[in-house]
């Protein structure tokens, strides 16, 4: 498997995920434009598509949904309260591009299985997704309040993960949000801090060679250099040291990370 988090943020995320036999988006936070960017920026084009995976129906993981699927025509995946909940915000999409994919299933596509799980989100029905080809295994979660025991079951012993570092929880308590807002990140549906991932992470994490991209970091309560500092210091405190088998990489809001082999 190769993947790129082709933008990952408040503003839009998409991540693209690809082998031999199939190519695949989760999400589509950007216009049709912005994403033809990104994919010309790892030398890809989406016309190849087999899917998109829909995590949730907020803005910035749908706003380009509808557009690529159709000038594509790329079939959408999504479960039953993400399809109703998206379901004026993406447009018209024809029937034979509607397909269900149902929380906490698996999906074969030839030798890749897509496996599907719950967060806890403030969205109608919030999954990510766990990505396995052999014994390679690729998982991706963000926009979630908490990592549970259930959570880290589907997405240990991953060799990558997508991992949501949003804030850092100082930043957003002294940052200019209403209370409201802080309350509501801060929140079991809400994101996950800088330090809350490093706990979840060590939990997840085998002693083996470990790629872990922090994603959907906060541009006003977060900084990818505080970010990668905090878990890297959490991480040690657990006694997992980075740069022996886990290594640590930034994402970005409009620029996506080297396409890279799990």
């Amino acid at each position: 498997m190769r993947f790129s988090v082709l933008a990952s943020g408040s503003t839009g995320n998409a991540i693209y995920v690809e082998n031999d036999e199939h190519a695949f988006l989760v999400d589509v936070g950007f216009s049709g434009k912005k994403m033809e960017e990104l994919f010309a920026k790892i030398d890809r084009s989406m016309k190849p598509l087999s899917g998109i995976f829909v995590t949730h129906e907020h803005i910035d993981h749908i706003k380009g949904v509808g557009i690529i699927a159709r000038k594509y025509n790329i079939p959408i995946y999504a479960n039953t309260k993400t399809w109703a909940a998206m379901d004026t915000a993406i447009g018209n999409i024809p029937t034979d591009l509607k397909f269900q994919f149902d929380m906490e299933t698996t999906k074969q596509f030839g030798s890749m299985a897509i496996e599907s799980f719950a967060v806890s989100h403030d969205a109608a029905d919030p999954m990510f997704y766990v990505f396995h080809e052999g014994d390679r295994k690729l998982a991706l979660i963000t926009d979630t309040g908490y990592v549970s025991d259930r959570m880290k079951g589907y997405i240990r012993g991953a060799d990558a993960y997508v991992f949501e570092s949003n804030h850092d929880i100082g930043m957003l308590q002294m940052g200019p949000y209403p209370w409201n807002t802080k309350r509501r990140i801060l929140s079991d549906v809400g994101h996950v801090s800088n330090e809350d991932a490093a706990v979840a992470m060590s939990e997840v994490v085998f002693e083996k060679p470990t790629q872990i991209y922090l994603s959907h970091l906060s541009k006003e309560n977060n900084m990818q250099d505080l970010a990668r500092l905090t878990v890297e210091q959490t991480l040690q405190s657990c006694g997992i040291i980075v740069g022996e088998y886990v290594q640590l990489h930034d994402t970005y809001a409009a620029t996506p990370t080297k396409l890279v082999t799990v």
